[in-house]
């Protein structure tokens, strides 16, 4: 037996269309079709393999933080990534250096998910 890997992320949120406004525009997300289930949802690609699934509905309160639930991408270079949620007006709390020496950024979707942006550390 063994795991191969993370296939997706699934979270649930109350206004599909502010979330999908929010992973293609904010973060850039690429739409991915979704099979016809019986409730609103939508999918999106996460990296090359790796996908986000919004699952529609949500009426219980989120609880993340950047210090508890979230999930984490990472990327190639954050100072595009801060120009691009300025650009926007979007918040985002700023960059800081992890005791490894990688550097993560956390922004919040209209839930309230915090989705961390990281770089990795020097090699």
């Amino acid at each position: 037996m063994k795991i191969y890997e993370l296939d997706h992320v699934a979270i649930h949120v109350k206004d599909v269309e502010a979330s999908c406004v929010f992973y293609r525009t904010v973060l850039d997300l690429e739409p991915l079709p979704r099979p016809a289930f019986t409730f609103p949802g939508a999918w999106f690609r996460l990296g090359t393999i790796q996908e986000l699934h919004i699952i529609g509905d949500r009426g219980e309160p989120v609880f993340s933080h950047n210090r508890g639930n979230h999930y984490a991408l990472r990327v190639d270079d954050l100072d595009a990534w801060e120009r691009h949620f300025q650009k926007l007006g979007v918040a985002y709390h700023n960059r800081k250096m992890r005791p490894d020496g990688a550097w993560q950024l956390f922004i919040a979707d209209p839930d309230g998910h915090f989705v961390e942006l990281f770089t990795p550390p020097p090699s």
